[in-house]
């Protein structure tokens, strides 16, 4: 399994000098099975640069969408996917219990006029709301070689975080997850905590400092020493701060990322930590 980040800032896009290292666009993940199979994750804005680059892939036809939610940031993006306007693309949706038209029904909304000048119509490639494969065995989705379960975030209007698995290695993805604050739906820190046990790999939303969190508690982020104590107690082994806050410049992010390895150390941890960039490439 390989993950790529093609965006992991938070909230807002944030181009500009101060984020060149790691990044602007807003939340896009791309997964692919030893299998080659293709998985997305968010059609932030980083889908656009996805996009550009599947289509130079002559063997790629098929794509599968994973959605967190319908906040504007995690969909943006997808009116620019090129993919989405080729005959060639069979595109499928995949998230959690969605009620089926739900994807449907947030994707075509923003394309709708005056919003945007082309319809969800006159897209062109082959799309299914339908997963075909969602046969669960022990609450996962066997996909070929990977195996994906949906669980709940603990954000406003609610979402989902994903946990895939493939030869024996696991990588879980929650964006968007408050653990100083349980939403209505969402899970106890306490599970959380065991849903992570022993990841591969752990991407968990870091947006806040404690003291911007005394403001937006209940907006629906974590703080990066909530997220850090979290990979901490749930002993994963590799720990990716993701969500950055659209005013983290790239000083800050190192900064913050210092902050949480120190952390980590003084709790006598193996665990790596890094601030996912755009454009990492992790193989498990």
């Amino acid at each position: 399994m390989n993950i790529k980040i093609w965006g992991c800032r938070g909230s807002i896009t944030s181009p500009g000098p101060s984020t060149l290292r790691y990044g602007g666009n807003s939340t896009c993940l791309e997964i692919r099975s030893t299998e080659g199979n293709v998985f997305v994750v968010d059609a932030g804005s980083g889908i656009r640069n996805l996009g550009k680059a599947l289509i130079k892939e002559p063997t790629v036809s098929a794509i599968r969408f994973f959605f967190t939610h319908p906040h504007w940031d995690h969909l943006l993006g997808f009116p620019f996917f090129g993919p989405a306007y080729s005959e060639k693309y069979k595109i499928t949706f995949c998230s959690g219990p969605h009620a089926e038209g739900s994807i449907q029904k947030y994707l075509s909304h923003q394309m709708e006029a005056p919003h945007y000048p082309i319809s969800f119509s006159n897209l062109k490639a082959k799309f299914n709301f339908s997963c075909e494969s969602l046969k669960q065995v022990n609450g996962c989705c066997p996909l070929g070689s990977i195996q994906c379960q949906a669980f709940p975030l603990s954000h406003p209007n609610g979402g989902f975080g994903f946990k895939f698995s493939e030869h024996g290695k696991t990588f879980i993805f929650l964006t968007d997850n408050e653990l100083g604050f349980q939403h209505s739906g969402g899970l106890t820190r306490a599970q959380y905590v065991e849903l992570c046990r022993g990841a591969d790999l752990l991407l968990h939303d870091a947006q806040y400092t404690d003291e911007e969190y005394g403001r937006t508690r209940g907006w629906g982020h974590s703080t990066y020493r909530d997220a850090t104590d979290l990979a901490v107690e749930a002993g994963v082994k590799r720990f990716g701060l993701f969500h950055h806050d659209p005013d983290r410049s790239d000083d800050d992010l190192d900064r913050q990322t210092e902050y949480c390895r120190k952390r980590i150390q003084q709790a006598g941890s193996p665990v790596e930590c890094f601030a996912c960039a755009e454009g990492d490439q992790i193989d498990l």
